[in-house]
């Protein structure tokens, strides 16, 4: 594996990990890399449809888009899509295996296959790419499914990829979920975080200085940036179906690639890129 690599997980779902990875994936292709996007497991009721007809999640789809190539089965070789209460129909690589409840998935497919196809699918993507942006899935720090948990921190152990906690501070509690991650880490996992995100920022980001500071000085690890509160970028990520061959114009394509400029141009405005760059040991 020679690709080089940078993980987001998230103190909880939903603190924007997606868009982030398509903004970086965008942001990468910009500046001549070879990049992919990956995510070992992803639970989503929409999909996007390769060329090759393989079903993938739509927010993989996005970020292969953002990185100016096809999508691919090995992006998300693994997507539960829910079907009713505790039962997902379940598609590995690209293809569906079978109907699985919460508690079979768990313990008769993860325990088993589940990650070695996970790993096999990155390690594909590690030798046929120079960077490949992972994204996790919930939070690292779910204590109770720590276990038989595929698409955190045992993907970022495999590759000892460094990795950048993303928290929503939209809805609060922005610091304590963060520090509150860190604690519930294993000593081995705390010692691949390599800095932090602070996503959906309303406001002065100067109102922020001293929390951010208490941070840096409680952890020893830098915040990379704070992100606005996006809107309108008319992407369409796990919420959302992305599926072009379906598309009657391409109009609504060219929408997207406006939304991932924007994005990239935004990650660009409120990161500190040079310390991105230094996490992932990549000459820009």
């Amino acid at each position: 594996m020679t690709a080089k690599c940078i993980m987001l997980q998230g103190t909880s779902s939903s603190v924007g990990k997606s868009i982030i990875a398509s903004g970086l994936c965008r942001l990468f292709h910009q500046k001549g890399f070879k990049v992919a996007p990956f995510k070992s497991q992803n639970m989503s009721s929409c999909s996007y449809i390769t060329k090759e007809g393989y079903e993938i999640s739509s927010a993989q789809g996005m970020q292969a888009e953002a990185a100016g190539i096809a999508a691919a089965a090995e992006m998300n070789p693994i997507l539960l899509k829910p079907k009713e209460d505790m039962l997902a129909q379940v598609i590995v690589m690209g293809r569906p295996l079978a109907d699985m409840s919460a508690r079979g998935y768990r313990e008769d497919f993860v325990s088993g296959r589940g990650l070695k196809i996970a790993k096999e699918a990155l390690c594909k993507l590690c030798s046929d790419y120079e960077v490949v942006v992972i994204e996790g899935a919930g939070s690292p720090a779910e204590v109770n499914l720590r276990e038989r948990d595929i698409a955190n921190m045992e993907i970022a152990l495999l590759l000892e990829s460094p990795v950048l906690l993303v928290a929503d501070i939209d809805r609060g509690g922005v610091f304590a979920s963060l520090l509150g991650t860190l604690e519930l880490l294993a000593p081995r996992e705390r010692d691949l975080v390599a800095g932090f995100i602070i996503n959906k920022f309303r406001g002065d980001p100067g109102l922020l200085e001293s929390g951010l500071d208490f941070l840096e000085e409680r952890t020893g690890l830098p915040v990379l940036g704070v992100l606005p509160f996006i809107k309108g970028l008319n992407l369409e990520g796990e919420g959302g179906s992305a599926m072009p061959e379906s598309e009657k114009a391409d109009g609504r394509r060219k929408q997207r690639e406006e939304g991932y400029d924007r994005l990239a141009s935004i990650l660009s405005e409120h990161l500190d890129l040079a310390k991105l760059y230094k996490i992932m040991d990549l000459k820009v």
